[in-house]
């Protein structure tokens, strides 16, 4: 068949104005994908055979107020796998067993990371010991994906002396993961578990870098370094405290092994917290890394609850420290004076209907002023004196001085005291159910017990109210701005005659063994009954020194500790210390 050449000519120019279309085409699919593509297949490329290794950032060193290092960080060894897949990681694993300690657990918990890893390295080891280190290192060529290096470690020097207020650091659950307020962090990392180290863990993460490793098709790390360029972690600013080491060394000192309670030291004109210890305690350095299963339930089932702050989460009846609250409620309502006696003398006991209340001191008190019953911490005054103020106007007093409220001191978890709540009626009736109670209640509210049970840190806030000008201040261990809150509503000449009462307590009342040469302690005793055990009271002492100028208030409250002078000579001792006092001879005059 022949074609004239005209059509030939014509069908030469389709042929080829389809080449160039074709020839267009391609040119614009090269140019969509190596110039405005680029980016994107460049960075599936570098997905594909770039792992990230996260650069763990230091954490913010904390420091005391004289800039002593509370917590640290140290070099450490961090061991990871890169894998690609659950099931390899999980064989990867149980062959690294064979080599170094890693329990069934252990592996499993890995394979859980694996669901979050997004191309990063499992977290094998948060904290490997130098000899395992070695060993992984000289068998590295038997596990490609292996990843092993230097990672910043948490430490504390002083341990379990500050174990109740730094807290610890732990690795991030798969619950904290799903948590809003842990948006943005990544299996392996560490967070603030509790404490300080919880508390400000915003501000002592820091910001974590990220270096780069390069793999084949398997998953198998080809090359570690050089790969591209890394991103360094920024380590966290510094957190100054109040905190007074040598006082916190003190504190934790005295305690020693055998006492089971709590202390505080505050600065009742900055509310800073100088030393806060809870005993028994723990080493927050055991936590590092993971804390040994047979540890964590060691600490969970010791009956003296370690782990449990019993500064700002226990709470147990004030007993008599609390009086100087019921003292402060008459005086602000001019129902009583301080030179002021009740209608019936100490005789060991007060009839109220039907029943009997008890003084503490069997063979009475005699005919005593407020302030002598304060010095002399007589039950029956402040029984009558609670009579006096009535139930209803007690309780709105003790609502208004904090008894109800947590003090907002910067540690997460405390406890709000238990109180009755301004409805009394609609309270007891609650509690008790209608007419299951009797006005008798206000003679244990007004002694500090029944329907009330403080935090040491809430009855440390009250008394530095008493210890100033009637402003209680917050408690604070991170420096920040000071803030005080006026709760008693008294003249200067009641305040004046409150302290002299409290150092009367110290000079001639029930502390007369916390008296300490050549300055003037002021502060009350408590002995609280305990519900748990009728037998082993808790024993109390809130005070505060020089009376004068007083630059330190100290709460000390001990589980089960008998008699409210076993307290105040631990307090006495501690205020010693941070006033630098020499040490006195305390005598025991409570038997």
């Amino acid at each position: 068949m022949s074609f004239h050449p005209n059509e030939i000519a014509r069908r030469a120019r389709i042929a080829s104005w389809a080449l160039v279309g074709i020839f267009v085409l391609l040119l614009s699919a090269f140019f969509k994908t190596q110039v405005i593509n680029y980016t994107k297949y460049s960075q599936q490329s570098e997905t594909n055979r770039l792992r990230e290794v996260p650069l763990p950032a230091p954490r913010g060193i904390i420091y005391d107020r004289n800039n002593q290092v509370i917590a640290e960080n140290v070099p450490g060894y961090a061991v990871s796998i890169l894998s690609p897949s659950a099931d390899s990681l999980r064989a990867a694993l149980q062959r690294l067993s064979a080599i170094i300690p890693i329990s069934p657990e252990q592996i499993e918990l890995s394979v859980r990371r694996f669901s979050h890893a997004r191309n990063r390295p499992v977290a094998v080891l948060a904290d490997a010991p130098f000899d395992e280190v070695s060993v992984l290192e000289e068998r590295r060529i038997d596990f490609p994906g292996l990843i092993i290096q230097s990672a910043p470690k948490r430490y504390y020097p002083d341990g379990a002396a500050v174990a109740s207020f730094v807290g610890y650091v732990g690795e991030v659950t798969e619950a904290e993961l799903t948590n809003p307020k842990y948006q943005g962090y990544k299996t392996g990392q560490s967070v603030g578990k509790n404490g300080l180290e919880r508390q400000y863990e915003s501000r002592l993460r820091g910001r974590e870098g990220v270096r780069f490793v390069e793999v084949d098709a398997m998953g198998r790390v080809v090359r570690e370094a050089g790969a591209r360029e890394e991103v360094a972690a920024e380590p966290a600013a510094p957190l100054y405290t109040n905190i007074d080491m040598p006082l916190q060394r003190y504190m934790a000192g005295i305690f020693g092994d055998s006492l089971q309670g709590g202390a505080i030291a505050i600065d009742p004109k900055t509310g800073g917290v100088l030393a806060l210890y809870s005993a028994p305690s723990y080493d927050p350095n055991r936590f590092v890394g993971g804390i040994p299963p047979e540890l964590w339930k060691s600490l969970n089932t010791d009956p003296r609850r370690p782990l449990f702050n019993k500064v700002t989460q226990g709470r147990y009846p004030p007993g008599s420290t609390w009086k100087l609250a019921t003292a402060a409620v008459a005086l602000e309502r001019g129902l009583v004076k301080l030179d002021d006696r009740m209608p019936v003398a100490c005789t060991g006991g007060y009839q109220f209907g039907n029943r009997y209340f008890r003084c503490w001191e069997p063979k009475g008190h005699g005919n005593l002023t407020l302030a002598e019953a304060i010095e002399k911490s007589c039950d029956v005054y402040f029984y009558q004196l609670g009579l006096k103020v009535g139930l209803s106007s007690l309780v709105a007093g003790g609502l208004k001085l904090g008894a109800r409220e947590k003090t907002a001191i910067d540690l997460p978890d405390e406890a709000r005291p238990t109180f009755p709540y301004d409805d009394v009626t609609n309270y007891y009736n609650r509690k008790y159910g209608k007419n299951g109670w009797s006005q008798a209640v206000v003679l244990n509210l007004s002694i500090g017990q029944g329907e009330n049970a403080q935090t040491v840190v809430n009855m440390a806030r009250f008394y530095t109210a008493l210890a100033t000008d009637g402003n209680a201040a917050k408690p604070e261990i991170v420096k920040d701005k000071p803030e005080r809150t006026q709760i008693l509503q008294l003249a200067p000449e009641q305040l004046a005659g409150l302290r002299a009462a409290l150092a009367g307590v110290i000079s001639n009342g029930t502390a007369g063994s916390a008296r300490i040469q050549g300055v003037v302690l002021a502060g009350k005793t408590g002995t609280a009954q305990n519900s748990e055990d009728p037998i082993h009271h808790h024993a109390w002492f809130v005070g505060y020194a020089p009376a004068g100028d007083p630059k330190i208030v100290v709460a000390v409250m001990i589980e089960f500790g008998g008699h409210g002078t076993r307290a105040a000579r631990i307090a006495s001792k501690i205020i010693q210390s941070y006033l630098h006092v020499e040490p006195t001879t305390l005598i025991n005059t409570d038997g």
